[in-house]
């Protein structure tokens, strides 16, 4: 035990933890990202699909927990990385030409890391929380939530121009990390040579370049009107409900 808790503390065992989470984490992000696409199938494909996750806390609060540690490991992992790093070359680089073969990409790992971050709060507060306030949307989310309409709650987001501004420039932020942070985990993990460098580096810019198109056709297609007679139509039967529905009579004061 002494042995592991040594390595996974050493360089090259952070450097492994940061890429095995990151990997793990990649996968999340590609399976986040095909649930996502259900909303251009019918309404009940992704309503369905989120009633299901919903109703099994079972498997959904327990991938919550991991997806927590694995972030806190990646993080962890990178920060003492690059503390280690700026402490071995004290001597900054503003201002000097780049090390060779170090690409923009690599050198604003940290500053990505950071956006992605400030992002993910963001889309926790706007669709997890669900905080009334920050959607800017014509119609509550918490409402169109308690409904189950998952669908409805999308393009009521992304709906607002500047909330799909927020949503593409954050998976922006998060491809950009991923096209470097790809290839970096195949050499952490011992799995790039000189012979393979090109492909995988290739591969990871275009596998990121996917993920952003597949993330932002969602609000770029709210935005060109995809979903919005759904959700009128939803926004209809709520208000139809809430006039059906019997009001509390007034306390007659006038009784003796």
């Amino acid at each position: 035990m002494k042995t592991l808790a040594c390595f996974f503390t050493s360089s090259v065992g952070r450097k492994f933890l940061m890429a095995a989470s990151g990997g793990l984490l990649f996968l999340f992000v590609v399976a986040h990202l095909l649930g996502n696409l259900q909303i251009f199938l019918p309404p009940e494909a992704i309503n369905s699909y989120a009633q299901y996750l919903q109703s099994h806390p079972i498997l959904i609060w327990p991938a919550r927990l991991i997806l927590l540690a694995l972030v806190a490991i990646h993080i962890w992992a990178a920060i003492t990385l690059t503390r280690e790093n700026r402490a071995a070359r004290p001597v900054e680089y503003w201002g000097r030409p780049a090390p060779y073969g170090a690409s923009l990409a690599s050198r604003t790992m940290m500053v990505s890391g950071v956006a992605i971050a400030a992002f993910v709060i963001y889309h926790l507060l706007h669709y997890t929380l669900v905080i009334e306030g920050i959607s800017g949307a014509r119609v509550s989310l918490r409402e169109l939530k308690a409904h189950h309409d998952v669908y409805a709650m999308m393009v009521a987001g992304f709906s607002v121009w500047y909330v799909s501004l927020v949503y593409i420039i954050g998976v922006g932020a998060l491809c950009w990390h991923l096209g470097h942070g790809l290839a970096a985990m195949f050499q952490s993990l011992g799995l790039k040579n000189d012979v393979y460098r090109p492909c995988i580096d290739r591969a990871a810019r275009v596998v990121a370049l996917l993920i952003f198109l597949g993330y932002s056709s969602i609000p770029v297609a709210v935005l060109a009107g995809h979903g919005r007679e759904h959700l009128n139509q939803t926004i209809q039967r709520i208000s139809n409900r809430t006039l059906l529905t019997p009001q509390p009579e007034a306390p007659n004061l006038h009784h003796r």
